[in-house]
């Protein structure tokens, strides 16, 4: 197959280390026969509109700029390709010579790259397609777990230390709402910095769970009638057991109109407002007569907060970056994975799995992570999820 260009694209939510990929990318590229290294601004929607930028020969120091710039130097989108924008994309590949398709990103823009490395093959164009895996929702098939989510972990154990630390100076019962409509890892991630079983969070909600409301307004009434307080982690993604969004069960029953829009994927906004905090806020206040209760939806503050970024998350993001250039050599398709070693000390190698494995799915939270008591965390997801964040240092804290 003639080697021609490779193109490289940032799609989805962005990262605090995203751009650690783009740069493991580029760096690879650039020892490799590509004719040109081309960037997409805005992912899939910059390469229909032929908006291109030749990354082929940025300097050392604009490349550890671009490394320790959080979310997407490039720009990102959301956007699912039709069959038409198939048929362009290739048109324009062929009018370009680009034969090399990178596609950075999560689960739905595994998605695209396959649906682009199928399309291409359909019409009869020889190109290969790799997906370089990043979401802070962890949630992605087959790798052990995702760059972005040890920085967007660390941020969440740190925000809820000092938010506990807040709920202690002025009590009341605090919600907070994480991102992770599918599954809970982010929300989890909130328990990380806990030191004693009077730290916060106290009760955690995930989407593997059933969501009840009268259970959850039972256990927060127990917690805060034990401490006098009560913080609280909840999952964007609670839901009843037939799988319905609360947020959205809430909205029709009550006709609030909360129930959000859909993107080009068919997801649900959940995180664009804090009217899941809102919702719970009230509910709680009003059955818990007198008390203190406030709200915060974290939102997109999780995902490029640049002060928290783990160490051991940006090299792996570099890594997989380099790494899909190198599987491109062997291989026509596929997606980049994290496999982690089983040793006494946290190391992970780097593997390529096909495309179709990956694209459109999400996986959960294992069993074994979660338990059935309080904040129903276990030890097991503590061991492995703190080495991706760099290690969280137990908060010092003297209340008297």
């Amino acid at each position: 197959m003639p080697q021609g260009k490779a193109v490289i694209g940032q799609s989805g939510g962005p990262t605090a280390v995203i751009n650690k990929s783009l740069v493991g990318f580029i760096k690879e590229a650039t020892k490799s026969d590509f004719d040109e290294i081309l960037g997409a601004r805005h992912g899939l929607a910059g390469m229909l509109s032929e908006d291109f930028v030749d990354l082929s020969n940025l300097s050392e120091a604009q490349l550890y700029g671009m490394g320790k710039t959080p979310a997407a130097a490039l720009g990102s989108v959301r956007k699912k390709p039709t069959d038409s924008d198939i048929e362009q994309l290739v048109s324009i590949f062929e009018k370009q010579n680009i034969r090399n398709f990178f596609y950075i990103g999560g689960n739905d823009s595994a998605e695209t790259a396959n649906l682009v490395s199928e399309g291409a093959k359909s019409i009869g164009y020889d190109m290969k397609a790799f997906h370089i895996p990043k979401t802070i929702d962890n949630d992605l098939l087959e790798t052990d777990h995702c760059p972005g989510y040890g920085s967007a972990a660390r941020f969440v154990a740190h925000a809820f230390q000092g938010d506990d630390a807040d709920n202690r100076s002025l009590k009341g019962i605090k919600i907070n709402v994480l991102m992770g409509r599918h599954a809970g890892w982010l929300t989890a991630a909130s328990t990380l910095g806990k030191s004693t079983e009077e730290d916060g969070p106290h009760l955690v909600y995930v989407p593997e769970k059933v969501f009840k409301i009268d259970e959850f307004l039972k256990e927060v009434k127990e917690v805060y009638d034990s401490l006098g307080r009560c913080v609280v982690a909840v999952s964007e993604g609670i839901h009843n057991e037939e799988g319905e969004y609360f947020l959205q069960t809430y909205a029709s029953e009550t006709g609030s109109g909360l129930a959000g829009k859909k993107d080009s994927h068919g997801n649900i906004q959940l995180s664009g407002s804090g009217a899941l905090g809102d919702t719970l806020t009230n509910i709680v206040s009003e059955h818990i007569d007198g008390v203190r209760v406030r709200a915060d939806t974290f939102g997109y503050l999780q995902r490029s907060f640049l002060a928290d970024v783990s160490e051991v998350d940006a090299e792996e993001a570099e890594r997989v970056g380099q790494h899909a250039v190198v599987a491109s050599k062997e291989m026509q398709s596929g997606s980049v994975i994290l496999k982690r070693q089983l040793s006494e000390t946290y190391s992970c190698d780097v593997d390529v799995v096909e495309l179709k494995k990956v694209a459109k799915h999400t996986k959960d939270m294992p069993q074994e992570f979660l338990d059935e008591s309080k904040p129903y965390v276990t030890n097991e997801f503590f061991e492995y999820a703190m080495p991706l964040t760099g290690g969280i240092e137990p908060k010092t804290q003297i209340f008297v």
